[in-house]
């Protein structure tokens, strides 16, 4: 199993890194472009919160999760969303679809593994702006992608802690084009930056009994600023539009700029919850991130452009009917439900970019070693109409499996 998930991990970096675009959000336009969630279905089924932690479901929203894993768990996830974008006088609709993880945990003991693959970032977009003189258009792709390896400690049956490393890597492409009517050329700017480098994140996760049926949960992770490389080119160009629309480069330059850094802004997230083993789990979580220290410029350069420090609140959590029933399949399934309110940091002309998502899953029993599917469903919105901004509308349904066997069994022969 682990020589194929290896082999997998290899196949999908380069798949990934080849085809990341995963949104068809105006606001990737701006900076490394919309941050992905970095989560489970189960995670984002409530509300996004991260505090929730046993020892068969991967937590990748925080290390100090992984000291608490029993069973070796594979996991694997993917999304389709659907996107209605309105302006005050227009409105246009796009659907995209994406894998959104691939990790593996495995346990050794009270020190315990993770790796996977996660993107980080996604930009996709395509914007026409047409006045009396001129035609122009923007086009975006690519993205920012994670590789990270995980260490969890259990230091007491209440305590764990956790560190991830991850590697960022991935490339971004801005291309701007111009026509003005009637004359017979145009202008062509490509913007492309080549990202890679490290950053980590630590976390720490404490539940404790408070009497036979109920236990406290509690939690807290921390992602330092760190600096990764930024490496940017541009190629500028004198272009002929073809009837088809098609164009033909008539003269090209390109140019290379010195080796640069992009800030990975800090963020830290506090999170306390209530629940009863194997029955219900109710949390809140309070997150900040440090997005003024934010210092990205893609080549696209506007004023009223500026990240501010963002703040993000979840909800969430689960209900069991009888997690043993013999009786009853759906008195076994997971019920999920949660809610979210984040800032994204991104301030244009003066109006905060801000997401609201309320969100339900279910967890499918399916097999045996507690595997399980999981299926979730988001509705939540993004940005303003105000100041000629664009207000996104989306659904997004999300489907994920996760497969947990026991590894690192000492045989005994009679």
């Amino acid at each position: 199993m682990i020589k194929r998930f290896i082999l997998i991990v290899a196949l999908l970096t380069t798949v990934v890194s080849a085809a990341q675009e995963g949104t068809s959000s105006p606001y990737s336009f701006y900076g490394i472009g919309l941050t992905k969630f970095k989560g489970t279905v189960e995670n984002q089924s409530m509300g996004g919160i991260r505090m929730f932690s046993d020892s068969i479901h991967l937590n990748l929203r925080n290390p100090g999760s992984y000291g608490r894993l029993k069973l070796t768990t594979f996991t694997v996830g993917g999304s389709h969303q659907s996107t209605a974008l309105k302006t005050d006088s227009n409105s246009e609709s796009s659907r995209t679809t994406s894998l959104d993880y691939l990790a593996i945990g495995i346990p050794t003991g009270k020190l315990n593994f993770g790796l996977g693959l996660i993107p980080f970032t996604s930009v996709g977009y395509r914007i026409l702006d047409t006045t009396e003189e001129t035609s122009s258009r923007f086009t975006g792709r690519g993205g920012m992608n994670k590789v990270f390896l995980t260490a969890g400690y259990a230091v007491t049956t209440d305590l764990s802690v956790g560190v991830d490393v991850n590697y960022n890597f991935g490339n971004i492409q801005n291309n701007y084009t111009t026509v003005q009517n009637g004359i017979q050329f145009g202008s062509r700017h490509i913007n492309r930056t080549d990202l890679h480098g490290f950053n980590l994140n630590l976390g720490l996760d404490y539940q404790r009994d408070l009497n036979e049926n109920l236990k406290l949960y509690t939690v807290a992770t921390y992602a330092p600023q760190m600096d990764i490389t930024a490496e940017k080119m541009s190629n500028i160009a004198t272009i002929a539009i073809r009837a088809d629309g098609t164009e033909v480069v008539v003269e090209e330059s390109d140019e290379t700029f010195p080796q640069g850094d992009l800030s990975l802004p800090s963020e830290l997230t506090l999170g306390a919850g209530l629940g009863k083993t194997n029955k219900w789990f109710l949390g809140a979580e309070y997150g900040r991130v440090s997005a003024s220290d934010y210092n990205f410029n893609s080549g696209n350069s506007f004023t009223e452009v500026q990240y501010d420090n963002a703040s993000q609140y979840r909800l969430g959590g689960f209900f069991v009917p009888e997690y043993n029933s013999l009786t009853s399949y759906f008195s076994r399934v997971v019920y999920r439900a949660g809610l979210r309110f984040e800032e994204t940091g991104l301030n244009l002309s003066n109006e905060g970019i801000n997401e609201f998502g309320m969100s339900f899953g279910v967890g499918l029993p399916a097999g045996r070693n507690f595997t399980n599917a999981n299926i979730g469903i988001e509705y939540g919105q993004r940005g303003t109409t105000n100041s000629g901004l664009i207000k996104e509308n989306f659904f997004k349904l999300s489907i994920s499996l996760s497969l947990n066997d026991k590894w690192f069994l000492q045989r005994k022969f009679d």
